[in-house]
């Protein structure tokens, strides 16, 4: 299977990559003119043909823009910050499960300090989500929203909204998902800090129309509970 790589732009038929990508595809990856991949410009996907692979610039040529995918349920992770080692692995694996736009959400058990920190992320974040995408063969990078306060986050409309919660009255995940489900859905997890949800913020999200869910009676890590949910919507929803 061909590796794919995302450029700016294509234009006139080429793309290139320039910098520290042409590095690595040159020296790492050691691509070499002649050699066909595939290549988004986050809109289309095209088999492509290097034209030129120089240390700084790499230079490709289309051949065929393939069909669009089929439409797919819009996923979105709205995700309480936690120690960005841990948060960093929840955008790569998000990115794999295919979500749609991943929001780091301030909550009142978040880290201190963490929502000063997270804007001087974000660069990094990005990166993270567009290697991911191009292990994972995806058409489109996923977006990485701006820090958002708890409140921001709950008035964000979508067709379904789903809240992890361990409080033990809660209900299992799948007995909350629709009978009916189309490709049209935007459907919004949220995932709690390491410290879980405080009292006060159930009452808010539960006032706010979100509908809470449970993994299950074990206690999940953050990063793992987001992660099991989002498998498991991404596989409910039609492709």
């Amino acid at each position: 299977m061909r590796r794919r790589f995302f450029v700016n732009e294509v234009r006139n038929g080429h793309a290139h990559i320039t910098g520290d990508d042409a590095r690595h595809l040159t020296r790492v990856l050691r691509v070499e003119a002649g050699q066909r991949y595939e290549i988004s410009d986050n809109r289309h996907v095209y088999l492509a043909e290097i034209e030129t692979a120089r240390k700084e610039t790499v230079v490709f040529r289309t051949l065929e823009k393939f069909p669009e995918a089929a439409p797919s349920a819009r996923l979105e992770l709205f995700a309480a910050l936690i120690k960005f080692d841990r948060f960093e692995w929840i955008v790569e694996k998000a990115t794999e499960l295919g979500v749609t736009e991943i929001v780091p959400v301030e909550a009142t058990r978040s880290d201190r300090g963490l929502e000063k920190a997270a804007p001087k992320r974000m660069e990094r974040w990005r990166r993270i989500a567009l290697e991911a995408s191009q292990q994972s063969r995806r058409p489109h990078l996923p977006e990485i929203s701006e820090p958002v306060p708890l409140a921001a986050a709950l008035a964000r409309r979508a067709t379904y909204r789903y809240v992890l919660d361990e409080n033990p009255e809660t209900g299992p995940i799948m007995d909350a998902l629709p009978r009916s489900r189309s490709a049209e859905d935007i459907v919004a997890v949220l995932t709690g800090p390491e410290g879980g949800w405080t009292e006060e913020e159930r009452v808010s999200f539960v006032g706010a129309g979100w509908t809470p869910v449970s993994l299950g009676p074990l206690i999940l890590r953050a990063e793992t509970a987001a992660l099991a949910a989002l498998a498991v919507i991404s596989q409910a929803w039609p492709k």
